[in-house]
């Protein structure tokens, strides 16, 4: 059985990662055909950092990942604290409602926010609604509950009396609430924040209903390059977007590991704690 399963994880691992690879070596292919290996070069990504279009998209859409990554971090982690500090049958539902958005299509929340959008231009008598602000709010939007989702766990390991203890030693609310509730949780926030962001820089399915001629990010456009005959220079950018991305992931675990690691320690030195009271 361990066989079967040790087997099966690498051909899934093969699937998912086989076509990456692929192009991030059709990447370095010096010939057009992405079946032809015609030598070694870096000729692609000059063409990519040389391109007038791809890059200040690229600029687009770093830019609203790291606005709405740190706005959904704010306002998810004060969710989190709220829905945290809610009666258990209240908490049940709020965080029932939070979870819809994660197991909705992401075309339905993209058209749902696009007809809110259409609506509150009439209401507002505007022509053209769309365009950056449009394109933040939703990404903001679907980012909470990604960040209230990795903060909960966080907040359900607290010690209840902490904030009470920090109170005793001299606190004000404001002080224990930053140096011990937000110190804390603070892998999680990381984690949330990190999370959004990666949501947010490659998203592509709802920024398409809520964009506009505006505010164009790098996924849209890519979609348009689909329509023809791919450049080899988008071979370099779909390579970099990976290294990125694979790069904040591996962040993420470094950030879980550490977290495990110290949690561990805390609960062995809590025991010793005990035993030696005893």
């Amino acid at each position: 059985m361990k066989t079967f399963n040790r087997v099966f994880t690498v051909i899934v691992f093969l699937f998912l990662y086989i076509p990456m690879i692929v192009l991030a070596v059709a990447s370095f292919n010096a010939g057009t055909d992405i079946a032809v290996w015609k030598g070694f070069t870096f000729a692609q990504y000059g063409a990519l950092f040389r391109d007038g279009v791809l890059l200040p998209l690229l600029a687009n859409s770093v830019i609203v990942a790291v606005i709405a990554s740190l706005v959904a971090t704010v306002l998810g982690t004060m969710a989190a604290i709220g829905i945290r500090a809610m009666s258990g049958r209240m908490r049940r539902i709020t965080m029932a409602v939070t979870n819809i958005p994660l197991t909705n299509p992401e075309i339905v929340t993209g058209v749902s926010l696009a007809l809110l959008f259409a609506f509150a231009g009439q209401m507002m008598k505007l022509n053209n609604v769309l365009g950056f602000t449009t394109l933040l709010i939703a990404h903001i939007t679907f980012n909470l509950p990604y960040v209230i989702l990795s903060v909960m766990p966080k907040l359900g390991q607290l010690d209840p009396n902490l904030l009470d203890a920090a109170l005793d030693l001299g606190c004000t609310p404001v002080q224990a609430f930053f140096k011990v509730i937000i110190h804390e949780i603070m892998p999680g926030i990381l984690s949330g924040a990190l999370m959004a962001f990666t949501m947010s820089l490659d998203d592509f399915v709802i920024s398409y209903f809520v964009y506009g001629p505006s505010f164009v990010t790098l996924p849209v456009e890519i979609y348009n390059y689909t329509k023809k005959p791919l450049q080899p220079k988008i071979y370099a950018l779909f390579t970099l977007l990976f290294a990125a991305i694979l790069i904040v992931m591996v962040l993420m675990n470094l950030l879980q590991e550490r977290d495990a690691k110290r949690s561990r320690e805390n609960r062995r030195a809590f025991r010793r704690g005990k035993k030696v009271g005893a």
